[in-house]
């Protein structure tokens, strides 16, 4: 009997949940680590003690914070799905007359940041088609044979999140990975003097085998976790920059400039808005949302400078 390797993919799905649980287990075993064992009971020693376990505390919790909060966005937000029926926006007016480019948006007060004068920008002419799916596929489009769907600008299917990464949630994503690389960081820093005296803490007994298990174990896996995450990010801002996902780095032809490559400021604010106030912040602002057609996923300004 045949086997469909698109069922198999499917159940890829059920690793995921997997990969859920090992998140909040690694979060947990750090913070147990980080605030109970190490830096939650030298809150009570007063002087510059008190200070400095005060400052790593409030700066664990609030980069855990930040670091779920971006995580939940990541793996609850829809990362873009195509409209049923789907057709280009001149398709869906008479004849085309009157249309007016999606993309050349300009957010209010922002007019000095979007397009400068004298570029061209296009609409990509072309339109692809999911057999699958049995719809129409905008640019930037991809089928995932692991969640079944076509996904609006599909970066990739991550399983730690149980989810594709795509147009309405790539910022959360970026995020995602900034905000783990920090406190995986912090946690390696803070737990580097209790690591080093290890050895000499377990031959003592002056603290008990669990809590030097524990200590052990979450310094390990935050320095394992910090050193790969350094990667993905030095990876992830070269693609943000340029404007190109994952899948499309095998669609670029070298030594050409990519076609929705803008310049890098463009570039960063069609995946973060154009509100600074909320960069760090796994949000998007309405206005944003509305005013930059990329963010929604179904339309992308496009250099007329160069070949697609």
């Amino acid at each position: 009997m045949g086997c469909n390797l698109f069922k198999f993919c499917s159940g890829l799905r059920v690793l995921g949940y997997f990969m859920i649980l090992l998140v909040a287990a690694i979060v947990a075993m750090s913070y147990y680590a980080v605030v109970v064992i190490t830096w939650g009971p030298r809150l009570l020693l007063g002087g510059s003690d008190s200070a400095l376990s005060l400052s790593i505390v409030l700066v664990f919790h609030i980069l855990l914070v930040l670091l779920m909060w971006s995580y939940f966005r990541v793996v609850f937000e829809d990362p873009g799905s195509v409209p049923e029926n789907w057709k280009p926006l001149e398709e869906n007016l008479e004849g085309g007359a009157g249309s007016s480019l999606a993309n050349d948006y300009v957010a209010p007060g922002t007019s000095d940041s979007i397009w400068p004068s004298g570029e061209i920008f296009e609409r990509p002419p072309t339109v692809g088609y999911c057999s699958r799916c049995q719809n129409g596929k905008p640019p930037r489009c991809h089928h995932c044979s692991i969640c079944q769907r076509c996904v609006l600008k599909m970066d990739h299917h991550c399983i730690w999140v149980v989810n594709c990464v795509g147009a309405h949630n790539y910022k959360f994503f970026l995020l995602f990975l900034f905000y783990t690389f920090l406190e995986t960081t912090l946690d390696c820093i803070v737990l580097l003097p209790k690591f080093i005296n290890f050895f000499s803490e377990a031959k003592n007994g002056s603290v008990s085998p669990g809590n030097l298990a524990a200590t052990f174990l979450a310094f390990v896996l935050n320095l394992a976790f910090a050193l790969s995450l350094l990667g993905f990010i030095i990876m992830n801002t070269s693609l943000l920059l340029s404007n190109t996902t994952s899948v499309e780095v095998h669609e670029r032809k070298k030594g050409v400039r990519w076609k929705y490559d803008l310049g890098r400021k463009r570039n960063f604010e069609q995946v973060f808005g154009t509100k600074k106030a909320l960069w760090f912040f796994p949000l998007i602002s309405k206005e944003d949302f509305d005013s930059i057609p990329a963010l929604k996923g179904l339309d992308f300004p496009m250099r007329s400078d160069v070949e697609g």
